[in-house]
């Protein structure tokens, strides 16, 4: 058992004790939502004992009800539970900023020095890497997700649809929510299940023996009116900029950006990988803002800073306004281009926490929307199954082609094209993940290495 079991509960912390803890957890957080996840988990419940198992399972349960990145709402909602709204804004605010800065940076250096061989060649061993931990997403999803025939039958159709006849996001999301609420509405013995999100981990500290366990349940309460002002000066911060690019800048490529970001924000269901497929399909093919390889080179980039995995979003905004502006200084552009994405991308996750967590007790209750949110995770592993097929086609293939007949719409490689060295990276990534089960910083920073060390041998 753990000694913590018996001691006596530590001191609420002071809002700037609490920050300190907060900005070592923004330190700490790569590896994606499951890693960062474990983190909190870790420092705030076994280490300071802030609060108990079950508070903090009961938070990320409500969390995992939101579109938006699980991992930083949590953040936001157990800082609001401990601060009120100032506490939620410097955890969530500090839990997005290591990312934003490091993303930034990136973005300047693959603007200016992209085409510069070293470079690429990082990249390129990056590309690798990012294919094997999409597939591993597949796996980890699909595991926790597809329990039963059911919900392989949504993920099965939801890849067919995506991946043979192009169909939007949105639409799989909402075909999917409303299958999963309307089994569960009938009584289908499949569509009785809870929703599938797994536990981080156990430990053997009590609630009793922490600041916030489960007998401080209605300290919500305490909190609900300024959550609701919160709440509604988050929306006004997201909508006013984008309505003003809309009146004042229409067909802008700020416009664009404002408001297809803005439409992530409140699609977000199933995690970054998940988003991933329809930014593939809207900026890459729609748009045109960026080439298929330097979607892979920006979610390399995510997977090796600290934050969101879906801070690849600021990458896309800053490409987009780079290119597609039209100004004097291009990287200004840029950096505007990449802030206003992550500013619509973020801006409603406050919102979300603040109107949404006095209503937390009533939402996890209904378990007619928690199966239709299974659901929509079923959806997700044939979304996530689809972007790794399409990185897979882009990384090792130089060339593909489109069939398009009738409702079909399938993206192909052409077997000549094939790229031997992108294909051998791509098997030692795979090994790396799936057989040696090494971790990401690792498989990435041996792939940026290999693909350094083609490129120094001239073979790439």
């Amino acid at each position: 058992m753990n000694g913590h079991q018996n001691a006596p509960p530590p001191d609420f912390p002071t809002l700037a004790e609490a920050t300190r803890v907060w900005a070592r957890i923004a330190a700490l957080s790569f590896g994606g939502p499951a890693g960062q996840i474990a983190v909190m988990h870790r420092i705030l419940v076994e280490e300071k004992r802030w609060l108990g198992d079950g508070r903090f399972l009961h938070a990320l349960n409500f969390c995992m009800l939101l579109p938006g990145p699980e991992a930083q709402q949590l953040a936001t909602y157990i800082g609001w539970l401990m601060h009120g709204v100032r506490g939620a804004l410097v955890a969530g605010l500090l839990f997005i900023l290591p990312g934003v800065l490091a993303i930034m940076g990136l973005s300047w250096i693959y603007a200016v020095w992209g085409d510069v061989g070293f470079v690429s060649a990082v990249f390129f061993g990056l590309k690798a890497a990012v294919l094997a931990i999409v597939l591993q997403a597949v796996v980890r999803v699909g595991k926790r997700a597809l329990k039963n025939r059911a919900m392989q039958m949504i993920a099965l159709a939801s890849f067919v649809a995506i991946f043979a006849f192009g169909a939007p996001f949105p639409l799989l999301i909402a075909a999917a929510a409303l299958i999963g609420w309307a089994g569960a509405r009938l009584g289908l013995a499949q569509f009785q299940g809870g929703g599938g999100h797994g536990a981080v981990g156990k430990s053997h500290v009590e609630d009793a023996a922490t600041l916030l366990g489960e007998e401080h349940g209605d300290l919500t309460g305490a909190h609900r009116a300024s959550a609701f002002r919160a709440g509604a000066v988050a929306l006004v911060l997201w909508l006013l900029p984008v309505a003003a690019l809309l009146l004042l800048a229409p067909g802008t490529v700020f416009a664009d950006i404002a408001s297809y970001f803005s439409k992530l924000a409140v699609l977000t269901f199933g995690g970054a990988y998940a988003v991933l497929g329809w930014v593939a399909q809207e900026a890459v093919g729609t748009y045109g803002w960026l080439q298929p390889g330097e979607m892979l080179d920006g979610l390399g980039m995510a997977e090796t800073t600290p934050g969101p995995l879906i801070m690849v979003l600021q990458f896309v905004g800053f490409m987009a306004a780079f290119r597609e502006a039209g100004w004097a200084m291009p990287l200004l552009a840029g950096t505007l281009g990449g802030l206003l994405a992550t500013w619509v991308t973020f801006a409603p996750c406050f919102a979300w926490i603040f109107l949404g967590a006095p209503f937390m007790e009533g939402l996890r209750a209904n378990k007619a929307l928690s199966v239709a949110l299974s659901a929509v995770t079923a959806a997700v592993v044939g979304v996530i199954l689809n972007l790794a097929i399409w990185f897979a086609i882009h990384v090792i293939w130089r060339e593909v082609w489109r069939l398009e007949t009738g409702p079909l719409a399938l993206e192909l490689p052409v077997p000549a094209s094939i790229d031997w060295l992108a294909a051998a990276l791509s098997v030692v990534a795979l090994v790396a993940v799936f057989r040696l089960k090494l971790g990401m910083a690792l498989v990435l920073g041996g792939a940026a290495a290999l693909g350094l060390a083609l490129h120094l041998l001239g073979l790439t």
